[in-house]
């Protein structure tokens, strides 16, 4: 039992190290401006309502195939 926890005289100082080195690599971070978030945020929005368009598009062609294919072996079989 020499194991006294993780925050012992020890841990205490690996946790102040930690956020230590967390507010240095966040004055590193380059942040982007705000012309560049819109910007991505925009193309987001687009490519999201594109993709639901095909998405809805594909779904229509695919459920109206089975409905004509199920009702043609209703009348066939």
């Amino acid at each position: 039992m020499g194991d006294e926890g993780t925050l012992g005289k020890g841990g205490w100082q690996r946790a102040v190290d930690y956020f230590n080195d967390v507010r240095t690599e966040m004055k590193r971070v380059t942040w982007p401006s705000k012309q560049e978030v819109y910007g991505t945020t925009v193309m987001v929005i687009i490519t999201t309502f594109l993709f639901a368009g095909y998405f809805a598009i594909c779904d229509w062609i695919f459920s109206s195939s089975i409905t004509r294919l199920l009702a043609w072996l209703e009348r066939h079989v």
